[in-house]
């Protein structure tokens, strides 16, 4: 099995650039090695999501900044095969709106959704965050960030089980 790197981030507005917390578990061998959470200074001090994962600015006003964050954040991202996500093509949009802002090169793997795998998988529908954790019993913290990712985290990790032991 791959080492991968599951991401979640909370943004503060509709702007890609926005993000206000991230969330990284890093998995090597098919468990959980390491929890990464942060708080990030936004560009904008208008948070307009706060109703939804409780982040104000007081809460990230004097937190790093991505581009400060970044050093920090880039090891995170040796030597794995992929980076997974919730509904990937938002976090990757974050990713690579933050990093374009900070003027660091965005990480070169890929990215797996595991809204995709656990459609594949076991054909869960609906397939929002807390619906695929309620079918897999998995515990979360809905829109926090580090939480969110270690529940895609583990989502990965239940299918490589699922696809590789055989079933009965």
């Amino acid at each position: 099995m791959k080492d991968f790197v599951a991401l979640d981030f909370e943004t503060a507005d509709n702007g890609r650039d926005s993000a206000c917390a991230i969330g990284l578990v890093r998995v090597s061998g098919g468990e959980i090695v390491k929890r990464t959470y942060y708080l990030i200074k936004p560009p904008r001090s208008r948070i307009i999501f706060s109703h939804i994962h409780g982040i104000y600015w007081r809460d990230v006003a004097h937190e790093p900044t991505f581009a400060e964050l970044w050093p920090s954040l880039a090891s995170e991202f040796a030597d794995i095969g992929f980076i997974a996500a919730h509904n990937a093509p938002f976090d990757r949009g974050v990713l690579a709106a933050c990093c374009l802002a900070a003027d660091v090169a965005m990480p070169l793997a890929p990215f797996r959704c595991t809204v995709q795998l656990a459609r594949k998988v076991w054909e869960i529908r609906p397939t929002k965050l807390s619906d695929v954790c309620q079918h897999l019993n998995i515990p979360l913290n809905h829109h926090h960030a580090g939480s969110d990712a270690e529940a895609c985290a583990r989502i990965v990790i239940a299918a490589q089980q699922k696809l590789i032991l055989p079933e009965g």
